[in-house]
């Protein structure tokens, strides 16, 4: 309890990519309330092929998200994501990365204020959750709780008992579907998360990279005491 009572209460520091720097430009969004099964069909998916210092990994893109999934693909065709590091890695939990700042960072720099100058509206559906392997947009505290331009994170996630997940859903005032409880307690993710962070994708091979990675020695502000890099992203065609 004590250690989801911590995760609680850092999330949003954790997840958190800081836009004091970034242009509040934001278009009005329709929030898509598209379907999707538990074991998604990802053949009608845009996938792209993430090659990292520590492994690759490849993820499927959501069509029910479509700024998140356009605005990704037009990123990854600008070579945008090559060379960035995962600044933020946290075991049990998810790693982070999308920061440009990142790519000339020094040793021991504190990293997650980069991005473009714009945001991507939030994109909400119900059926796209936190489950392990879930790709979602950082965002910082907006009111609109709309997306960074750039910077996202795969949940490592834990498995939660029915205990503690009917707890966070009273201490977080949030209701979880039968899938959804299904999949968190014996699966795993990061359920408190859901309905405040956009998810857009998912992993389809390559978790074994993600959970390397989420293990590695960090320093006091998470951000791994060895870099790992992205060192291309590319769209398979």
């Amino acid at each position: 309890m004590k250690k989801t009572t911590t995760i609680l209460l850092l999330a949003v520091a954790l997840i958190a990519a800081s836009c004091s720097s970034q242009k509040k430009i934001e278009k009005d969004s329709k929030k898509d309330s598209s379907a999707t099964n538990t074991e998604t069909n990802t053949n009608s998916m845009t996938q792209v092929l993430i090659k990292t210092s520590m492994g690759d990994i490849k993820i499927a893109l959501y069509n029910e998200t479509p700024q998140h999934r356009d605005n990704f693909i037009k990123l990854v065709k600008e070579s945008y994501y090559d060379g960035v590091l995962f600044h933020r890695i946290i075991k049990g939990f998810m790693i982070q990365t999308g920061d440009p700042d990142s790519k000339t960072a020094k040793p021991g720099q504190r990293l997650g204020s980069g991005g473009p100058d714009y945001r991507i509206p939030a994109e909400f559906v119900s059926t796209l959750y936190h489950k392990r392997g879930a790709v979602a947009a950082a965002r910082d505290n907006n009111p609109a709780k709309a997306s960074s331009g750039s910077q996202f994170y795969i949940v490592d996630g834990e498995v939660y008992t029915p205990e503690k997940l009917n707890w966070i859903a009273q201490r977080a005032g949030k209701t979880f579907s039968a899938e959804q409880q299904q999949i968190y307690t014996t699966v795993g993710g990061a359920p408190f998360l859901d309905g405040d962070y956009t998810v857009f994708g998912e992993v389809v091979s390559g978790m074994e990279v993600v959970d390397k990675i989420a293990a590695q020695q960090r320093d006091q502000n998470d951000r791994p005491v060895e870099d790992i890099k992205i060192i291309s992203a590319k769209v398979i065609e």
